[in-house]
């Protein structure tokens, strides 16, 4: 299948299903960006549940402004709450030192773009999985799409309602399996099985 979907900070687990299971990725490159999406946000599982970690951005005077326009607000030291963050619910897993140094780098150094910033991630975590993932990306917007699957509003958290199988979760005993929260979760949890298991997900 060929896949149009748009580039996230930290992709959901259904992200990373659809991409590994693609025959071709192409991102969104022109679209307007959307608040309180994916695009600047992801969900972990926290010592008290899911827990939202989301990263400021320049507010801009512009009505409507792109996606790969939108700048990160470096001002209020985000970079060390998220880590901080991932450290309390993942401390314990299995295969959060394991992977520690490779994520270390998108908390120690600022970003000025946003899209820029979600592009090294899934580079990042492509690494850590062991894998490839070839993209091209759009240069002009189409509100619909007839040669791709369209996984664009995966960005948009609340309409993903993908529910992926249970794996073990560092606080599984307090809240139970949570689904589909962010490929950390699921990296920190499972290691290099991670791709085996996105394989094996169904869309």
């Amino acid at each position: 299948m060929n896949i149009l979907l748009h580039p996230t900070y930290f992709p959901s687990i259904s992200h990373y299903t659809a991409m590994l299971q693609a025959d071709s990725i192409t991102f969104e490159m022109e679209d307007n960006f959307q608040k309180q999406t994916n695009r600047n946000r992801m969900y972990i599982y926290s010592p008290n549940g899911v827990q939202m970690l989301n990263i400021p951005i320049k507010h801009s005077k512009e009505k409507h402004q792109k996606y790969k326009d939108v700048k990160i607000e470096n001002a209020f030291g985000w970079q060390k709450n998220h880590f901080k963050s991932l450290e309390a619910a993942y401390r314990t897993s299995p295969f959060f030192e394991y992977f520690e140094d490779d994520i270390l780098p998108v908390f120690e150094k600022n970003h000025t773009f946003i899209m820029d910033l979600n592009f090294e991630i899934i580079e990042i975590i492509n690494n850590c999985l062991g894998i490839s993932l070839p993209f091209s990306k759009t240069e002009e917007y189409f509100h619909e799409v007839t040669n791709y699957i369209d996984f664009r509003p995966l960005a948009n958290g609340k309409k993903d309602t993908f529910s992926n199988d249970s794996y073990t979760q560092v606080f599984n005993e307090k809240e139970g399996f949570i689904p589909n929260l962010s490929i950390l979760d699921l990296l920190f949890n499972e290691g290099r099985h991670a791709k085996d298991y996105l394989l094996q997900q169904k869309l």
